[in-house]
């Protein structure tokens, strides 16, 4: 290992700081299904928030129980993000720490949260990432496709012709793919990659990561497709399609 990287390494018992009281927004990323995987800074983070902002007051008071931790919650949600953007920002000004969390995993991927982050980057307020899971990341460490370089396209529509359009366009990709998708539209995408880019392209289907019934498949989409017949498809899915000559 490098020298000067081995001297700025994090010793295991400064991986959770007692909080220095400096006002400013965490972004804390949470469990996308093992509870385990909540982070003693991450921990550390909520419990000292002075509140906490959250894309549905229900689930993170059900993670926050679990816990043990008691902090005031602010529901932010795609639907009046804009106007708690401004009113979190204005908390953060007035001395508070907030704490940024969604439903599950980190914060501003496909979720509500960047307009809050916009609004504290556009006031010259401290953003701190507290990272953690982020069920695209951990598909991609466990799918078997190329990492070295990927394109990220969040939800696709949810119309069949836009969906087919995207996979038309990106038929000779060089990079890895990654969508998020719904279980209703699981079945029907699966066979669209299968009819647009041939039976023999390569894709992971992975779900309800980090959970008692977590499914990854990974092979040619004619092999992938028959195993999610049959299955429980609850759950969203994150669907990796490989580079156009790409071979397991």
């Amino acid at each position: 290992m490098d020298k000067s990287m081995d001297e700025d390494c994090i010793s295991p018992e400064a991986a959770a700081p007692a909080d220095n009281g400096v006002p400013r927004l965490s972004v804390v990323a949470t469990p996308i299904g093992n509870l385990s995987d909540l982070s003693p800074r991450a921990r550390a983070t909520l419990e000292a928030a002075d509140c906490i902002a959250c894309e549905d007051t229900r689930t993170t008071g059900n993670l926050l129980r679990k816990f043990g931790i008691e902090r005031p919650l602010i529901a932010y949600h795609e639907h009046n993000e804009q106007a708690s953007a401004a009113g979190i920002a204005a908390k953060i000004e007035s001395g508070a720490r907030v704490a940024l969390v969604c439903d599950a995993g980190t914060p501003t991927l496909s979720d509500p949260g960047f307009r809050v982050v916009r609004e504290c980057r556009r006031r010259g307020l401290p953003v701190e990432p507290i990272p953690g899971p982020c069920a695209l990341i951990t598909a991609l460490s466990a799918s078997g496709l190329p990492t070295n370089a990927f394109a990220y396209h969040g939800f696709l529509p949810p119309k069949t012709a836009a969906r087919r359009r995207f996979l038309d366009e990106n038929r000779a990709s060089k990079i890895t793919l990654a969508v998020y998708e719904s279980c209703h539209r699981i079945r029907a995408f699966a066979e669209e990659i299968a009819e647009v880019l041939g039976n023999e392209r390569v894709v992971c289907f992975a779900r309800e990561l980090t959970k008692l019934h977590e499914t990854v498949l990974t092979g040619t989409i004619a092999d992938v497709l028959p195993k999610l017949v049959g299955r429980n498809l609850k759950g969203e899915f994150v669907v990796l399609i490989a580079p156009a000559d790409f071979e397991l």
